[in-house]
């Protein structure tokens, strides 16, 4: 069956989006797909029916609601602004949404800069990892006006399980950098005791067999700790550059905001040194590995404690 109200456009086939597009095509969409490089994901929505735009202008003028999902804010300035971007293509009437974890400053201006064009914009970032994209059953968190919102609200079920309107434009991605303060504040408490239970003679091993299924386990916990305890460099897929950039648009968020966040800065410390430890495609679960080789403690997948 194919769905003729809207016509859908999507940019950013990455880890999370190319689940997002195929459960778009595969669940009636018309789907249109821009990548500035060909690559497996592209292919695999074109034999699936997508088709392949030659630009974000060409996309745009093809599509009433185009999806983002890309790295942050500066590629979605570009996306939209840019020479042949979706400004260039985008019908009065046409919505944007934007998936990725954005700062909320960008996206009130890009918003408003829109809106005098006739086009409304939408943040609608993401929780939850590439497996539940790939299965329609990603979180996510809105912030639209309530009409914009109900009108999208079917395209965003072909990809989400769990969807909630958190109020206006901007609020779904000042809520997502909220979010990602605790899950990765999460990993820098997990990264530091894990640290210390090694150094002191307790495994991780053993350190899981008291935290899980006790009253400080939880779906974060669960995916994070599979590098540790079996070298699962799959099971959450989020990379530290990433979680970094997301830790300094919350510093932003703060500043701006006149709020106080000496844990949010100690996090985004935290994921500074390991970066620059890691390298830019380092896995998040790899962090208590790189915090424990600052204090010459072997963390790695399979190691015993120190004696």
């Amino acid at each position: 069956m194919t769905h003729t109200r809207e016509t859908v456009g999507f940019i950013g086939l990455g880890l999370m989006g190319h689940g997002m597009a195929k459960n778009l095509v595969d669940k009636g969409y018309a789907l249109s797909i821009y990548a500035r490089t060909a690559s497996a994901a592209t292919a695999d929505l074109q034999q699936r029916g997508a088709v392949l735009c030659a630009s974000a202008a060409e996309l745009a003028a093809q599509a009433s609601v185009v999806f983002l999902c890309v790295t942050g804010s500066r590629d979605v300035e570009t996306l939209i602004r840019g020479p042949q971007g979706l400004k260039a293509g985008l019908q009065p009437g046409s919505v944007v949404v934007d998936c990725s974890t954005s700062d909320p400053t960008s996206t009130t201006a890009l918003a408003a800069e829109l809106a005098a064009v006739g086009v409304h914009l939408v943040d609608a970032p993401l929780s939850r990892t590439p497996k539940e994209a790939w299965a329609g059953t990603l979180d996510t968190m809105v912030g639209a006006d309530l009409a914009v919102f109900k009108r999208i609200e079917p395209l965003l079920q072909t990809w989400a399980g769990r969807i909630v309107h958190v109020g206006a434009t901007g609020t779904g991605h000042r809520m997502k950098l909220i979010n990602n303060f605790v899950s990765l504040g999460y990993a820098a408490l997990y990264a530091e005791a894990l640290t210390l239970a090694q150094a002191v003679g307790i495994t991780p091993a053993m350190f899981d067999a008291v935290i899980r299924n006790g009253r400080m386990d939880n779906l974060f916990y669960q995916t994070f700790m599979e590098y540790t305890l079996n070298g699962n460099r799959e099971a959450h897929k989020f990379t530290l550059t990433n979680a970094f950039k997301d830790l300094r648009y919350l510093e932003s968020m703060a500043d701006d905001a006149g709020v106080s966040n000496p844990l949010g800065n100690a996090v985004k410390n935290s994921f500074g040194m390991a970066v620059k430890q890691g390298g830019p495609d380092t896995m998040v679960p790899m962090l208590p590995e790189l915090v424990a080789g600052l204090s010459a403690v072997v963390l790695a997948p399979g190691t015993r404690p120190v004696e």
